[in-house]
């Protein structure tokens, strides 16, 4: 009796002392004011910007893959070199946000506004965009993109 209660125990102490796996919560930043916040060179994979004004912030270099930043005020952001791949930007507010070397394959931007951004370099493989957003970006692009080696006139089916 007495070795069957210590043999419980220690498997007991065994069982509580193992460390946890870490569980990872995607981020969630949605509807806030992050105004000139500085989110560069993050792991940021998952993250949920939904209609976050993020005016002049800069997530250059960040990992947002598969990020949500539906309906976000991006202007004069710096999304240079972000990997977007993935990402919602629908409804988002693009207007003088540098975009340049970034990836954003596979990403949804179907009605999001790009207005006057810095292009150079990004690449928009697979992206789906409205007409007039499409004659936009063709009308900024050139570059290749240092990562996928794609030529931004490429990634979005310039003529």
């Amino acid at each position: 009796m007495q070795r069957h209660l210590l043999a419980s125990l220690l498997a007991l102490l065994l069982l509580v002392g193992l460390p946890a796996q870490p569980v990872e919560a995607a981020m969630d930043y949605a509807k806030q004011v992050l105004i000139g916040a500085d989110f560069s060179n993050r792991e940021m994979q998952g993250v949920t910007f939904n209609l976050t004004n993020l005016r002049e912030a800069d997530l250059s270099g960040s990992d947002l893959q598969g990020a949500s930043l539906y309906g976000a005020k991006l202007q004069d952001a710096n999304l240079a070199g972000a990997n977007l791949r993935d990402a919602t930007l629908d409804s988002a507010v693009l207007d003088g946000t540098n975009l340049t070397d970034a990836v954003l394959e596979d990403a949804f931007a179907f009605n999001t506004r790009f207005i006057n951004v810095t292009i150079t370099g990004a690449d928009f493989t697979n992206v789906p965009f409205r007409g007039d957003a499409l004659k936009t970006l063709c009308a900024a692009a050139d570059g290749t993109n240092p990562v996928t080696g794609r030529e931004t006139r490429d990634t979005l089916g310039c003529s």
